[in-house]
């Protein structure tokens, strides 16, 4: 499905954005494990559901399952490691084409040298992978920490089901310190004793957990396309949204910080509702940032920044390779197509400040969700097309409709 969005102009309304799909992720992991856990405002996003349903489905499984994640990188590294302590049972688990080339060689050596019997159906380093359940398991293991914080999370996690527990040593510059710390505050938030001293990680052994309920907040890197539409619209344009915490655990939670800089202001009310206002125009050349702790809203910002004739560098990026698509190549390839100039390094990119931006074009989305969305709030600028609209319900189904709900014409 191709959407064409004309020209338009914001229209204050309260919109409502489901829990966070990095939150939801790991409480479904965590509730797989202690069932008792309840999970309230729970992500609706595919990737949970799809987590989900892997997790009913193995539950009920007899001893040999074939599970398909499809585009769900989150329940591909968090059920690998949850499978390898399911004692007795046998699981091979797949993903889409490009779930098949993305690398989880060094999630699974960790799990193999702490004593998983993880293999390889097809390609060395990456899915399918053949998973054999077992229960006896060393306590200790040193993972790179500069490639991907799910392998370090999807570790962790599964920490408190083993006998004595979990020290991970974490090797090189950490990559999204702020989501293996939102690991870390979930499994605190149930009871589960965790430090995280220098660069090792302890994680107690864990019988029975103190809290049965988790309300999970929504999801930021939702709120920033949000934050995008506002800072392109005219001064006084305002939106608000639910249920987001001043105190955040989740890294992306700095857009309130970052869209200061394009004269966006936040005001947190009670009951967890934002304000999100245009105040000011912003009157910058250019902008820095440092994203690797939040490298998901580096679309949604690049974008935000080429509508507004600002040129940005932003730094931190070198996961963005290994997501859906190459992430770094597909914004050149687009904004490029709009009459932007950028240059991109293996972990940067880079925009030249722009005057003109050519309408009219057809955005290839590479089946990622983010490139629909982040590019979405430009029909405020010029009428623009979105391939494969569809592809949103991977992190947010409601995002066309909540759009309409504002006033931008689809």
């Amino acid at each position: 499905m191709n959407l064409k969005l004309d020209k338009s102009e914001l229209q204050f309304a309260s919109i409502s954005i489901s829990g966070s799909k990095s939150e939801t992720n790991r409480a479904l992991l965590l509730q797989a494990l202690f069932p008792e856990l309840q999970i309230e405002n729970a992500s609706n996003s595919d990737d949970s559901e799809i987590m989900q349903k892997a997790l009913q489905d193995f539950q009920f499984s007899t001893n040999f399952q074939h599970i398909d994640v499809h585009h769900a990188g989150t329940a591909m590294r968090f059920l690998t490691a949850f499978f390898a302590i399911q004692e007795g049972k046998e699981v091979v688990l797949t993903g889409s084409k490009r779930m098949q080339e993305r690398p989880v060689k060094i999630l699974v050596d960790a799990l193999n040298r702490l004593g998983a019997e993880i293999t390889y159906e097809e390609k060395e380093g990456f899915p399918p992978i053949r998973i054999k359940g077992k229960k006896d398991f060393k306590s200790s293991v040193t993972i790179s920490a500069n490639v991907s914080s799910q392998y370090i999370s999807a570790l962790l996690l599964i920490a408190p089901k083993l006998e004595n527990g979990l020290e991970l040593t974490l090797e090189g510059e950490i990559t999204s310190g702020s989501y293996i710390k939102m690991t870390l505050a979930l499994l605190n938030e149930i009871g589960i004793q965790t430090s995280f001293i220098g660069n090792k990680i302890k994680v107690s052994p864990c019988k029975s957990i103190s809290t049965s309920k988790i309300s999970i907040e929504s999801d930021w890197s939702s709120a920033s396309y949000w934050y995008s539409l506002i800072a392109l619209s005219r001064i006084g344009s305002q939106v608000m949204l639910s249920n987001f915490k001043e105190n955040s655990l989740q890294g992306d939670s700095i857009l309130v910080e970052i869209y200061k800089d394009f004269g966006v202001e936040t005001i947190f009310n009670k009951n967890n509702f934002i304000t999100i206002t245009k105040v000011k125009k912003s009157v910058i050349a250019a902008v820095d940032y440092q994203l690797v702790n939040a490298p998901d809203i580096a679309q949604t910002i690049a974008v935000t920044c080429f509508g507004l004739g600002i040129g940005c560098s932003l730094f931190g990026l070198h996961t963005l390779k290994i997501k859906e698509t190459d992430r770094l190549e597909a914004l050149k390839n687009e904004l490029t197509k709009l009459g932007a100039s950028v240059f991109i390094t293996n972990d940067s990119f880079h925009l030249e400040k722009a005057s003109k931006i050519k309408s009219d074009k057809s955005i290839v989305t590479y089946q990622d969700h983010r490139m629909a969305m982040a590019f979405a709030p430009l029909a405020l600028r010029v009428p623009i097309e979105i391939q494969e609209a569809e592809v949103v319900s991977k992190s947010y189904p409601n995002f066309w409709d909540d759009l309409r709900v504002v006033g931008v014409k689809l």
